[in-house]
């Protein structure tokens, strides 16, 4: 599948996306979900923080799958989920 970018408004925290387009006239709907995860709700003792986002994937709610990992900060991490089309 190609990809287009799409600006959306800068807004602190969670969002819910849903994006209709037309593709060769047949619509269809994308919704996105950016949830905000905070490192210090990950302390598990030994565990680096790409095992605790793996651990937050994994048990996220399986109508969602990741999209995209957002740029972390020492604080926390934005991740963005796409609503599956077919479960």
């Amino acid at each position: 599948m190609g990809h287009i970018a799409i600006q959306i408004p800068q807004i602190p925290g969670e969002q819910e996306i849903e994006i209709d387009v037309r593709i060769n006239g047949v619509k269809q709907q994308y919704n996105y979900r950016v949830e905000i995860f905070y490192w210090q709700d990950c302390e598990v003792p030994g565990d680096t923080r790409a095992e605790c986002l793996r651990r937050i994937v994994n048990s996220y709610d399986k109508e969602w799958e990741l999209y995209n990992i957002g740029g972390p900060t020492d604080t926390y991490v934005p991740l963005t989920f796409r609503k599956r089309r077919n479960i």
